[in-house]
């Protein structure tokens, strides 16, 4: 049966890469040069293929009852063919997902700029894809208007958005095939004509259709996706751990706001947007380094000294064969990228696991920005955050592992550690600051748990958590704008790329705080198995290596692998 255990791998693996966005983010080096295609043909292709392979799923686990890793990427494999089954079959406002979801900024744009950027293969094979990338534009852009019904209007909005910051994305890539003396350049730059007329026609097109406002898929479909994302927590549960966590919160601002106040010349009564724009006045850059540039330097600077503090005290295991790669976010994706995002490294190209890390530079974050916001966001994003996770997932041994997504797992994980570093000391002098700006900032998990269950169920009740703030608007993204302010200070850009992402990526918003609180009952509850064994800063090492080679998967199946090492009882 480990033949059939291997075989199944195989054909699950091929399913997987059926997409050419998806084989590029993975290290699949097959034919890179095509567009996906988004008719809803291969939406179907691709569900019968997902049902086939769940329908061997029962025999093979059978088959290796007793063999613990088998067993569980079985199970890990079962969750994410039923993720696909029901993201192609579920409807709301009487059509199916794709139907009312303009993708073309994305679809478009993310395997070419990967194919620039992160992709360790000579120019000339690169270029010869972008090529043939660019030539499909047109068919895939008529693909994908047959494929709409009527979208969502927030949207078409934000694709029409991204399709319009294409250009600059082709004319980036025309400049780099002229500097490289590609051999079909004029080939290149003729396709990216074609391309951008194509964009163009597509654009009015999209502006043309029939939209509708209507977000909210009901409760049923709600509660299926938050369990099909592998979170064990009902609607009520998760609301309530929302409303629980921002009074908590709200506690420890206030504590900090009482210490800061004397120091930073503020009368005691101080409320605590008025200690935040305190500090940030304290900790901004002067004038000539408040521009994208130096503020990208000072991120590789403190994500340096991230890695020396982590190496210094030996807290988690840090492999060589990693980097990463900090860019200011493409025009094309900022209308989804809030703050900032990674792009993990990809699981099955050999060689040095690369992540890119994106930070989303607008001019109105950028005169927001200051020094205090960058430990937090590197300790996130970086080591030892979703890269240090990430990379090393990477080089499991599972196929299975290697292509799950767990969303509680990798956000629990950096959520954790943004308060853990601050334990350890890393900030030293500063950590009451760090702190105060860190808990003001993950205020928005809070805010996102809320959110995401109001966009998916329509329930308003669901923005109720303790937060005095305008709920009662009709128009949803105005509502829960209003919450999301409140709670964070956001300035108004980011508020709505914030809700943007919310309201396309249903379950993943929530995933944040869900994951925050099941990492931390993981960990206080191995805490109390190893009472007498180990403890402090050595249990610690031991959680964290254990954390990072288990590779992905749900943070409820990650409880299984504690147990199975002897961790937990």
């Amino acid at each position: 049966m480990a033949d059939a255990f291997e075989a199944f791998g195989e054909r699950y693996h091929a399913h997987k890469c059926r997409n050419p966005n998806a084989r590029v983010n993975l290290g699949v080096v097959r034919e890179h040069d095509r567009l996906p295609d988004p008719s809803l043909a291969e939406r179907e292709a691709a569900k019968g293929e997902a049902k086939a392979l769940l329908g061997e799923i029962d025999a093979l686990s059978r088959a290796v009852a007793g063999d613990f890793d088998r067993d569980l990427d079985l199970e890990l494999a079962r969750l994410d063919l039923e993720v696909e089954v029901h993201d192609a079959e579920y409807r709301f406002a009487g059509q199916g997902r794709l139907e009312q979801t303009p993708s073309a900024g994305g679809e478009i744009g993310d395997g070419l700029f990967m194919l620039f950027i992160n992709d360790p293969r000579p120019d000339d094979d690169r270029l010869a894809d972008i090529l043939g990338r660019l030539r499909a534009v047109p068919d895939y852009l008529d693909a994908l208007r047959a494929r709409l019904d009527r979208p969502v209007e927030r949207w078409r909005d934000m694709d029409v958005e991204k399709v319009e910051e294409l250009p600059t994305l082709f004319a980036t890539l025309e400049k780099w095939s002229r500097e490289v003396g590609f051999a079909d350049h004029d080939a290149l730059r003729s396709a990216r004509e074609g391309a951008e007329a194509a964009l163009h026609d597509y654009a009015g097109a999209l502006r043309g259709l029939e939209t509708h406002r209507e977000l909210h898929v009901g409760e049923e479909i709600a509660r299926r996706i938050v369990s099909l994302r592998g979170v064990d927590k009902s609607l009520e549960e998760l609301h309530a751990i929302a409303r629980d966590y921002l009074a908590e919160n709200a506690a420890s601002l206030d504590e900090l706001r009482g210490r800061l106040t004397p120091k930073y010349g503020l009368a005691s009564e101080a409320s605590v947007e008025e200690v935040e724009q305190a500090m940030r006045r304290a900790f901004a850059p002067e004038p000539s380094k408040r521009n994208p540039e130096a503020i990208l330097a000072r991120y590789q600077e403190e994500r340096e000294r991230v890695l020396a503090y982590i190496r210094e005290h030996d807290l988690f295991p840090v492999p060589d064969d990693q980097e990463m790669k900090i860019l200011r976010t493409p025009g094309f994706m900022t209308p989804s990228i809030p703050a900032g995002a990674m792009v993990s490294p990809a699981p099955f190209r050999p060689g040095v696991r690369t992540s890119l890390i994106y930070l989303t530079l607008s001019d109105e974050l950028v005169s927001h920005f200051c020094e205090l916001d960058v430990p937090g966001m590197m300790i996130h994003e970086g080591i030892p955050g979703h890269h240090l996770q990430l990379s090393t997932a990477a080089t499991h041994p599972s196929i299975v592992r290697r292509h799950t997504s767990a969303m509680d797992q990798a956000e629990g994980w950096t959520t954790m550690l943004e308060d853990y570093m601050l334990d350890v000391g890393y900030m030293g002098e500063l950590t009451d600051e760090a702190r105060f700006i860190a808990k003001r900032d993950t205020n928005r998990i809070g805010a996102r748990v809320a959110i995401d269950l109001f966009f998916m169920t329509g329930q308003r009740d669901f923005l109720e958590v303790g937060v005095p703030c305008e709920i009662d608007d009709p128009d949803p993204f105005r509502a829960a704008g209003s919450l999301l302010q409140a709670v964070t200070g956001f300035a108004p850009g980011r508020v709505e790329a914030e809700l943007n992402w919310y309201s396309q990526e249903r379950g993943y918003p929530l995933s944040y705080l869900a994951g925050n609180r099941l990492v931390w009952e993981l960990k206080e509850d191995v805490i109390a198995a190893q009472e007498g064994e180990e403890s402090g800063l050595d249990l610690d090492r031991t959680f964290h290596r254990i954390y990072l080679e288990a590779g992905n998967m749900p943070v409820r199946f990650l409880r299984r692998v504690y147990e199975h090492a002897g961790l937990l009882s």
